[in-house]
């Protein structure tokens, strides 16, 4: 096949309006697709994308070897949203065998994928379908207010200001109105690297695997929440001892006082960790799924565990008064650390690749019967 005609919908609309499946394949089924989500949402722009789609297929199924297909994202567009999109593209690729695609898009947000397409097959257009819109006052008015009612858009305009709003009457109330300004930057600030960091897909993609496991009554649902609880303790355990360092006679500079922080939750973090690790080693154990690797984690978690703790101690030993290990002594406790989590790690290694061959063998055995049986 030569030309593949490949329409984009990052953001699922189609799965979550029309409850069609991708990727689609074929004109009928476009065709279909377009209609269904069409009469679904009318305002749905990527009907339009769809429907641009086909009208390239038909320009050159008359020319060329052509097929049309439609892949889409996820809602929460962002790394899971792409790479569904590359899984699906990647399935087009080696079922239809296309020389090159066109991509056709309904805007910058799903062209944001271009450098993805561009890495597995030659692009040789990208077509960009825009809806045309009355120019009046009433026909702007209502586009505006689509916009702002698109959560993607809302979520990103309306939340820093709402935060400032809301510290601004808190410290009002409180008869502390210098204060404001120092919590209106810092939540602020707080909201913006957390968009930026890409935190919010990560607490979605956490929802989600709560969701799930809830569902099928898996253990790691619990095995989860208590990794939550035990990340809530190590992180108030950190803030309350350099809360109790900061109060006292000495300031000892922030990196110390990171350091406190880490000396005080660090073991809290790895129980966390290691916690929610086992309970997805039970859950793949009763499933009969077989995976080396999530064997060796805890002990890589550990291992970290222990090269921090260690670091931890021989800067609060150097750069603090009263502490109960001298400058001397920390450095050798913490090449003893440093020794057990190398110790640790190889023992995690040696585990995997213990449980790898075991699994091999298993299979070649299991082979072995099911020939002999024949």
């Amino acid at each position: 096949m030569d030309v593949l005609v490949l329409c984009i919908d990052r953001d699922d609309d189609l799965g979550r309006k029309a409850g069609i499946k991708s990727p689609v394949v074929g004109r009928e089924e476009n065709l279909n697709a377009a209609l269904t989500l069409g009469l679904a949402d009318p305002e749905e722009s990527d009907t339009n994308t769809i429907f641009g789609g086909l009208k390239i297929y038909d320009e050159l199924a008359a020319e060329r070897s052509v097929e049309i297909a439609t892949i889409t994202g996820d809602e929460k567009v962002g790394l899971s949203a792409d790479r569904k999109l590359a899984e699906q593209l990647e399935q087009l690729i080696e079922r239809l065998d296309p020389k090159s695609v066109i991509v056709v898009s309904d805007g910058a947000e799903d062209e944001a994928i271009l450098p993805i397409i561009q890495s597995r097959i030659k692009v040789d257009g990208v077509r960009r379908i825009l809806v045309k819109q009355n120019p009046s006052i009433e026909s702007t008015y209502y586009l505006l207010k689509q916009v702002f009612t698109d959560p993607k858009i809302s979520h990103t305009i309306f939340i820093p200001p709402g935060l400032a709003l809301l510290m601004f009457s808190i410290f009002y109330l409180l008869n502390y109105p210098n204060g404001a300004i120092i919590a209106i930057t810092g939540s602020v600030g707080l909201y913006l690297l957390f968009r930026g960091l890409g935190l919010d897909d990560f607490l979605d993609e956490t929802k989600k695997t709560l969701r799930g496991s809830l569902y099928a009554g898996k253990i790691s649902f619990v095995t989860y929440i208590l990794a939550g609880m035990l990340i809530i303790i190590a992180t108030i355990q950190g803030i309350a001892n350099v809360w109790y360092s900061y109060k006292g006679p000495i300031w000892y500079g922030y990196l110390t006082l990171l350091m406190l922080f880490i000396n005080a939750s660090v073991w809290w973090y790895v129980a966390a960790g290691i916690c929610a690790n086992v309970g997805k080693l039970i859950d793949m154990h009763l499933e009969g799924i077989k995976d080396p690797r999530t064997y060796s984690y805890p002990f890589f978690l550990f291992a970290t565990g222990l090269i921090f703790w260690g670091a931890s101690i021989v800067i609060l030993a150097n750069f603090t008064q009263d502490f109960s290990m001298s400058p001397l002594s920390s450095i050798q406790y913490f090449a003893v650390c440093a020794m057990g989590a190398m110790a640790t790690a190889l023992l995690g290694i040696k585990l995997k690749s213990y449980i790898a061959k075991r699994n091999g063998a298993g299979r070649e055995l299991l082979k072995e019967g099911v020939q002999t049986k024949c």
